[in-house]
């Protein structure tokens, strides 16, 4: 799959910064062969679907009562590097929870951060991010 910064491929590293291949990690949430189990995961996995312009994905992992009507990547972007900072709640048998972040990118020649602290629910079983509050630059 070809993302906003190169090729991603199966074997290369996971954008979301796990360690592990795409292949083994947030691809298969990407292709719906496994669902996220902690918030952090599904945060993650947004991530790497920014990285890769899976709109789909970011439209199927979006709380249907706040997802905007239309999801489309920014190509202009170029994401570098994901640092999650905090994560409360949102493990496994919880019904909610949030992640604190800070997304690198690049756009139009100038390096930025998005600094947010999303929020995550439980709906019918699956994570799905709710929205998230931008803690401005940093």
């Amino acid at each position: 799959m070809v993302g906003f910064g190169g090729l991603v491929g199966a074997s290369t590293p996971c954008p979301c910064g796990s360690g592990d291949t795409y292949g083994s990690c947030c691809r298969r949430l990407h292709l719906g062969e496994v669902d996220a189990t902690t918030a952090e995961d599904l945060m993650r996995s947004r991530y790497s679907a920014h990285v890769v312009g899976d709109d789909v994905y970011l439209t199927r992992s979006w709380d249907p009562a706040s997802r905007p009507t239309e999801i489309s990547s920014d190509r202009r972007i170029r994401w570098t590097g994901l640092e999650v900072l905090r994560t409360t709640a949102g493990r496994a048998g919880d019904a909610d929870g949030t992640v604190e972040f800070i997304a690198s990118y690049r756009v139009e020649g100038d390096d930025r951060a998005l600094h947010e602290v999303s929020r995550f629910q439980r709906v019918a079983g699956r994570w799905v991010y709710v929205d998230g509050d931008d803690c401005g630059p940093r």
